[in-house]
């Protein structure tokens, strides 16, 4: 009965495979909650509004003249050259104003203490509390402007649960990697316990390290790509799922990002397999042949 010849390089991938394809599905999962967040937090920011309240009585020139000063603000919001700047009449804020209230205070009050507006959309970067009291400073001074409003506070209170969310998925990646590198150190060093005597016997017979270690960081790195291919796969079908049931969820897909994640998770999956093998491969190298045993 002829024996199986062992092929240098050659052990157990099923359960490196899954333990790394796990870890790595976690962490594009937590790379594509981040991209997506910061997407919804951008159209958010982006549909906020700065209301520029205009005085009574204006004439249609004074009104145009308002109009013309906003747009050529750095702060205004432009998409496709369109400056994102409505006028909003006294009598449509009335409406609604009774609409959202339900209370139609025309019937007693018997005319309309509203003002004719601007409503302006901002650039993102100037979504901040002490930008925004600028904005409003330096809008009030135009002349027919009666006084600019906005939502205080509602920037800051934005921007610190965001720095919140990312520092509680950063820390969570970091855990993780941290939880594959020591899993896979450990999972790859038993799977080689079956080949401690194959590499100590090409050590005696003159092998380098390099020579012994090539063959088993090949195989590491194939387990590490194909480990990315499959955690890669998992996200698109989970995304795809998501974007079926979650309606609107498409407005957040960044689909040029979510490539560059994507093969981000690929590379990281052969660095790991390929650092990892390195790592418990040394140990073996370096061992004693009492110890083998």
């Amino acid at each position: 009965m002829s024996l199986k010849k062992k092929k240098v390089g050659s052990y157990p991938n099923a359960m490196i495979i899954a333990s790394l394809t796990a870890a790595l599905f976690l962490i594009g999962f937590c790379g594509l909650l981040v991209m997506q967040s910061k997407k919804l937090i951008s159209i958010i920011k982006q549909n906020i509004e700065v209301r520029v309240m205009l005085d009574k009585n204006l004439d249609s020139a004074q009104v145009k003249k308002i109009y013309q000063n906003i747009i050529v603000r750095p702060f205004v919001l432009s998409i496709e050259g369109k400056p994102q700047v409505i006028f909003f009449s006294k009598d449509e804020a009335a409406k609604e104003f009774i609409s959202d209230t339900k209370e139609d205070f025309s019937a007693f009050l018997g005319d309309n203490p509203l003002h004719d507006s601007y409503r302006v959309r901002l650039q993102e970067d100037y979504f901040e509390d002490t930008k925004l009291k600028k904005i409003k400073t330096e809008l009030e001074k135009n002349k027919g402007v009666f006084e600019v409003v906005y939502q205080e506070n509602l920037a800051d209170q934005i921007n610190k649960n965001l720095t919140k969310i990312y520092l509680i998925l950063a820390t969570f990646a970091v855990i993780m990697l941290v939880i594959i590198v020591l899993l896979m150190n450990n999972t790859i060093r038993l799977a080689l316990y079956s080949q401690r005597f194959l590499i100590r016997s090409m050590q005696l017979v003159g092998a380098t390290n390099g020579f012994i270690q090539r063959p088993f960081l090949k195989n590491g790195a194939i387990q590490g790509l194909i480990s990315g291919l499959i955690a890669t796969g998992l996200i698109i079908v989970l995304q795809q799922i998501a974007l079926y049931q979650i309606e609107g969820l498409q407005i957040l897909q960044e689909y040029g990002k979510l490539a560059i994640l994507l093969i981000g998770v690929i590379i990281l999956g052969g660095l790991i397999g390929t650092a990892s093998t390195f790592q418990a491969l040394a140990r073996y190298l370096r061992m004693a042949l009492d110890d083998l045993y």
